[in-house]
């Protein structure tokens, strides 16, 4: 085991804070395993590498020789973790919950190893618990002291329902650090407040408390919103691997340094060799591509990974026209922008004159430089907006 100091380095790299610092290291100057806990609530049935900065992280601790305990919160499930929200989450059926609890085993172990991770229900230790046992866990805190919450506070100053089950959500997740005898907990920067619950119902119950450690949201594809499959800026960890490098390809030079950081399995020295190599002159387009295929030989295969570079490039290094691509079929001529949003190419006529107006739009591999015309052409046509949105349409004559 590497010692207390090599060991604080890799696991503070890029995380946002450690509650207590102090505690930590007197937790590994013990030199016995931690017990490394985080917990996800199979919610929906795909994880996307937003996910995997908290998975990565415990990767990391896996590595050093501590024990793992991933827990899916099938219990917490049917709750729904009001973090964030701004109304109540509806409810998810038993049925969705265990399948989608299944698919998250299948995608986690990609990263971590299953011989050394204990997968853990909350289901377990929760569903076992009387009426009694609850109102008992509720007892232990206040009104006042959800209200602390920012989200509570918001809805409840602007008059939204809050539901009597969603203070619930931080009593049972602080309960399953109880049950689970976790030593440090991990979560996103949004889930300090659950995190320190387990704090607190450890000292109440008698046991040591838990240090916490939260990580960043990672920023999706447009490097503002977070990553989010419902916003569409997301890569997801099952996607085919032709998409995976071409949505990892377009993001910006600034936004690669960041996913190296969350994402690479790469040490901060190596990294910092890369952005030494930029800086003297190498292409950004070179390591975003290496950052590409590390993550696709993680979530496919090598064989995979190489085979999506060489498709990238023959798409779009070398400004190709794909063979497959969404083909279209309207009944009457269109305004070319009309026919771009139908199309799909673009999410609204004024994006796409403002991509017509950038250059960025081109009919069969030739740059359209007028957006005021009107498409009547009976023939095939390939319209192209960027570098990876591509569409055949016909109209009938």
């Amino acid at each position: 085991m590497k010692s207390v100091e090599e060991q604080l380095a890799i696991i503070k790299r890029g995380a946002e804070e450690i509650l207590v610092e102090k505690e930590l290291i007197e937790k590994l100057e013990s030199g016995k395993p931690l017990r490394v806990k985080a917990g996800f609530d199979p919610t929906a049935p795909d994880l996307h590498l937003g996910h995997t900065v908290l998975i990565n992280k415990l990767k990391q601790f896996q590595d050093l020789g501590h024990e793992v305990l991933f827990l899916i919160g099938d219990f917490t499930a049917m709750i729904g973790d009001p973090t964030g929200k701004s109304a109540t989450r509806p409810p998810l059926s038993p049925e969705a919950i265990e399948k989608n609890a299944e698919t998250y085993k299948e995608q986690v172990f990609k990263i971590l190893d299953p011989a050394k991770t204990t997968v853990m229900f909350n289901s377990e230790w929760m569903g076992q618990m009387t009426a009694a046992d609850m109102i008992k866990l509720a007892a232990t805190q206040t009104v006042a002291r959800m209200l602390e919450r920012n989200d509570f506070e918001d809805r409840y100053k602007s008059g939204t329902p809050i539901a009597i089950h969603e203070f619930l959500y931080p009593l049972v997740q602080g309960y399953d650090s109880v049950a689970m005898d976790a030593d440090i907990e991990l979560g996103g920067t949004d889930q300090k407040f659950n995190l320190l619950m387990g704090r607190t119902l450890q000292s109440h119950f008698g046991k040591k408390p838990q240090c916490t450690l939260t990580m960043p949201i990672l920023e999706g594809l447009d490097g503002v919103q977070k990553m989010s499959k419902s916003l569409g800026n997301y890569i997801g960890i099952k996607d085919e691997p032709n998409d995976m490098f071409g949505k990892v390809m377009s993001v910006s030079d600034e936004l690669m340094w960041r996913y190296y950081e969350l994402l690479s399995f790469l040490s901060l020295e190596e990294i910092e060799e890369l952005k030494r190599s930029v800086e003297n002159g190498e292409n950004p387009r070179n390591v975003k591509i290496k950052l590409a295929l590390e993550l696709i030989e993680r979530f496919h295969s090598a064989e995979a990974a190489q085979s999506a570079l060489k498709d990238f490039e023959t798409k779009f290094s070398k400004n190709a026209i794909p063979d497959e691509m969404p083909e279209f079929t309207f009944n009457e001529a269109m305004p070319l922008a009309n026919l771009l949003k139908e199309a799909g190419l673009v999410g609204s006529t004024s994006d796409a004159h403002r991509m017509i107006k950038q250059g960025a739009v081109k009919l069969n591999g030739e740059k359209i430089e007028d957006g005021r015309v009107t498409v009547e052409a009976c023939e095939k046509q390939v319209y192209q907006v960027g570098k990876r949105k591509f569409a055949r349409v016909t109209i009938n004559c």
